[in-house]
């Protein structure tokens, strides 16, 4: 397999620990986000993924996937041990809940191309973006918490004592949340829970500092 990926992408990141707590081999593409005014928008990229988003991954057939949720969850099906999606269709929606709370909720508004624009047509200052961004990720993560609170199956991690696809999500999330300086003191549920996967060898292959493209 080949993954697109950057190493700050929060997207491409949920699918680099996807991959590792798989223990699936693949072959790292980097695609930086920011030289040559973006990689993402050469035409070269844009002929493996037209949206010009990473990440995106080519399966051993040569198939081209894209958005990381969906990846993840090819992977979950064609290599099902360990399930990132376990147990009844109640317990895979919950998971699936908190995973679009941060994917679908928190991520859109406050991605890269979010913040350029912000910056470049809008007009808006550092500070003002960094206003946005910690406004909107504050808020989802607290939406987070309560509704890991309100879980009966919260255990070590976001549903149970082993990473679902929720954790994939929520790692990645947490970890830009500390660059923009977010608050995180009253989330003491995320914070354990990112905690316990960040002891993981899964997630710390995974992490942005390791990659070979880190800078």
């Amino acid at each position: 397999m080949k993954l697109y990926t950057y190493f700050r992408s929060s997207a491409a990141y949920r699918v680099r620990i996807a991959l590792g707590l798989k223990g699936i081999e693949y072959q790292s593409v980097a695609v930086h986000l920011v030289k040559e005014g973006g990689q993402h928008r050469k035409p070269a990229y844009l002929a493996v993924n037209p949206a010009g988003l990473v990440p995106a991954l080519e399966t051993e057939d040569g198939t081209l996937l894209t958005q990381s949720l969906a990846i993840i969850e090819y992977l979950d099906e064609c290599h099902p041990e360990p399930p990132l999606l376990p147990g009844s269709a109640l317990d895979r929606a919950r998971i699936r809940g908190i995973a679009q709370a941060v994917a679908c909720d928190i991520h859109p508004v406050n991605n890269l191309r979010v913040l350029k624009y912000l910056q470049g047509p809008l007009g808006v200052s550092d500070e003002q973006k960094n206003a946005w961004y910690r406004h909107w990720v504050e808020q989802g993560l607290a939406t987070v918490e309560a509704m890991l609170l309100q879980a009966s199956r919260r255990g070590r991690f976001c549903h149970g004592d082993t990473p679902t696809l929720a954790d994939c999500c929520l790692v990645p999330q947490v970890y830009n949340a500390r660059r923009f300086d977010c608050r995180l003191d009253d989330l003491p549920t995320v914070t354990a829970i990112v905690d316990a996967c960040e002891a993981l060898p899964a997630f710390q292959a995974a992490a942005p500092a390791v990659q070979p493209d880190a800078e």
